[in-house]
């Protein structure tokens, strides 16, 4: 009996994407051994990229369109829309994709080989980012995962995240429910891993790069290289955002009542200080680890907690 092609459905979320797009969606229509759908959603654009989108799209059967117009402001809300809106019952599994990024050609059959291998219920995989210099450069995502690392971090690009229809169904059923509070959520990648952690589904790394990550000035979140990058991301945290979002995703993903989350849950200076000495069992990466020890401590001493 003849094995069936896996079923893919591609969310791509586009903002003044005509500098890079055509690139992305040829290394997506590439794909080997899948049937690829890819369904697009731009963000309100001034550089031609709804029209550009709509005449591709009218020429191939597989790539749609979602209704233009909207203004999400971010990636978040763009790739909420996608999951919201595009049906996905007729897909074996679901994928994300930036606008602007360059896919190894069999980046979906090994992520859906390694699923399979594993039996795992979601994948991601390390990078090779890049830049207009030339200058290329791994980032490694892939380090072992810890027992709370998924409500303090995602689990790489989530250019790179492949799911199965299983997990993308009760995703979208969660989602739907919390809407609203959805739309305050930063990171679209970081809760889609926390959602399925904290459900008890599996998620497989792979250490192999799966794509080519472009990096450039308009990168939303880009590659985590650098003494800039740092400087940037421990902003974000000494102005609250960070610790902000997860309790947002703590109480989104239903984890407020485990004891280890209300432990620390309402983020006040002792419960900081008390959260530090878990930094093994919150982040993946050793530095991260010492890092995340580090904040707490500084978030506590200087009163920066949100409650």
């Amino acid at each position: 009996m003849p094995v069936r092609t896996p079923r893919v459905a591609v969310l791509l979320a586009a903002y003044n994407g005509m500098q890079w797009i055509e690139e992305q969606i040829a290394s997506i229509l590439g794909q080997v051994a899948v049937q690829v759908s890819i369904y697009i959603s731009v963000d309100a654009s001034t550089d031609g990229t709804e029209s550009w989108c709509e005449e591709f799209a009218a020429r191939h059967a597989n790539v749609n369109l979602l209704p233009c117009g909207e203004r999400f402001g971010g990636a978040s809300r763009n790739f909420f829309r996608l999951l919201r809106d595009v049906d996905l019952r007729d897909y074996d599994y679901v994928s994300f994709a930036d606008q602007d990024d360059i896919w190894h050609d069999d980046k979906l059959e090994r992520a859906i080989a390694s699923l399979r291998d594993t039996g795992a219920d979601a994948c991601s995989s390390n990078v090779t980012a890049f830049w207009e210099n030339g200058s290329r450069r791994l980032i490694h995502k892939a380090q072992p995962q810890t027992r709370w690392d998924f409500l303090f971090e995602a689990a790489g690009p989530g250019c790179t995240y492949v799911l199965s229809a299983t997990l993308a169904h009760a995703m979208k059923q969660s989602m739907l429910t919390h809407w609203e509070e959805l739309q305050n959520v930063t990171l679209h990648d970081w809760y889609c891993y926390a959602f399925a952690r904290s459900h008890g589904y599996r998620w497989y790394i792979d250490p192999r790069p799966s794509m080519e990550y472009r990096q450039h000035e308009n990168n939303q979140v880009g590659a985590n290289t650098g003494l800039g990058t740092m400087i940037a991301r421990y902003k974000s945290v000494h102005d609250g955002w960070w610790f902000t979002q997860v309790a947002l995703i703590a109480r989104l993903t239903d984890r407020t009542t485990d004891p280890f989350v209300s432990s620390w849950l309402q983020l006040r200076r002792w419960q900081l200080i008390r959260l530090s000495f878990a930094s093994w069992h919150c982040r993946r990466r050793i530095r991260d680890r010492v890092l995340f020890f580090l904040i707490c401590w500084g978030t506590a001493l200087a009163g920066k907690a949100v409650r």
